[in-house]
């Protein structure tokens, strides 16, 4: 199949052997011999797919289709994969690209990126990489339900309100938008306010949705999202207990 026939408006792929219940991925990727072999490996293990060769087409498939996970071209043509990672919002997205530089792996993983491959890579390397992200996804969602009584779609507590699906706080009429990392942590912390987490507890609960945040950059991670809240008049609601960690003020 030539490139030029796949526009934005005829992209969907869909694996012959997928069932009505199988995860669909998309794969965003400008090379076509690399994207067929993608795509040619996840049909044969039962996942459906959904294509884009540049990043607006991406943008127009994101629109219309809600993927399960986001396989992600950093040098597209049009937008770059650099520029499209902070639209992707809570789907997982892991990157392949021949950018090989730590500088390059560090920007998209704190661009919003979940993984990193690097070409080339092992087929069976990248289908382990999917498994764990979607395990990752199943899990979180679940814990989630529970705790928000399953078709909750905002937290609140302490005069804030979290939207789940946004990643934004708010205090009456002011609001701000969170990275992933800071809505992760205000999530726990306020889903357990009053309870004080230590840094590596915080570090333990929210891997699955920033597996980019390490020790060393969970302060400044907490010190930004501690600066938006007061930006938007929540106050010192996150208190640094001396010695031990962290907690949400109620």
């Amino acid at each position: 199949m030539k490139k030029a026939e796949n526009t934005a408006y005829d992209i969907r792929q869909v694996g012959f052997e997928a069932g009505k219940d199988a995860k669909t991925i998309a794969i965003i990727e400008d090379d076509v011999h690399i994207g067929n072999i993608i795509e040619k490996s996840l049909h044969s293990e039962g996942y459906q797919t959904c294509r884009a060769y540049s990043g607006t087409e991406a943008q127009y498939l994101l629109a219309k289709e809600k993927p399960d996970l986001v396989l992600l071209d950093l040098m597209l043509p049009g937008m770059t994969g650099e520029a499209l990672l902070p639209q992707i919002q809570d789907i997982p997205i892991i990157v392949i690209s021949a950018k090989v530089g730590l500088d390059d792996k560090v920007e998209a993983l704190l661009g919003g990126a979940d993984d990193y491959i690097t070409k080339p890579f092992a087929i069976r390397e990248l289908l382990a990489r999917i498994t764990v992200q979607l395990r990752k996804r199943e899990k979180t969602d679940h814990v989630q339900g529970e705790q928000n009584g399953g078709d909750s779609k905002e937290l609140t507590a302490g005069g804030l309100k979290l939207d789940l699906m946004m990643r934004t706080v708010s205090t009456g009429d002011d609001s701000v938008r969170l990275t992933r990392t800071e809505f992760a942590i205000l999530k726990l912390l306020m889903q357990n306010a009053g309870q004080v987490f230590s840094k590596s507890a915080i570090l333990d609960w929210i891997s699955a949705d920033t597996p980019d945040c390490t020790d060393n950059s969970l302060k400044q991670h907490i010190s930004n999202l501690r600066k938006k809240l007061q930006d938007i008049g929540a106050g010192d609601c996150i208190e640094a207990v001396w010695g031990i960690g962290f907690r949400f003020l109620i």
